[in-house]
């Protein structure tokens, strides 16, 4: 079995907000049908809440963060799935049961090692 990793991209809303009850259920319905294939989850605040980090210069340079999103977009990374599968079909297919595979994007990548 190899890992991979589901990026979800997806409208940057409050996830705790009223309105979003019913897309985060259908994520809650994703993460109990496919539970013996999720190693870790997150669901990750609003880009508002982001801070960028950028070391100016070599290592050891000044530290420079910047509060907000890294680049404003209509879709951004909202969170991730850590997905054990046999092969990347198999990621795939079980991405695509996403909500975000509809209303948005959800990037699989191999993961190298984890832990």
């Amino acid at each position: 079995m190899a890992e991979y990793l589901a990026l979800v991209y997806s409208a940057d809303v409050d996830w705790w907000a009223p309105e979003q009850a019913d897309e985060l259920a259908e994520y809650r319905q994703f993460a109990v049908q496919n539970a013996d294939a999720i190693r870790a989850s997150v669901v990750l605040h609003p880009t508002s809440t982001a801070t960028v980090v950028r070391v100016q210069g070599a290592r050891g340079g000044p530290v420079i963060t910047t509060d907000g999103p890294y680049a404003e977009t209509k879709e951004a990374l909202t969170g991730f799935y850590l997905i054990e599968a046999d092969d990347l079909d198999q990621a795939v297919a079980i991405s695509a049961e996403l909500p975000a595979a509809r209303n948005g994007a959800v990037e699989v990548r191999p993961v190298i090692a984890s832990r």
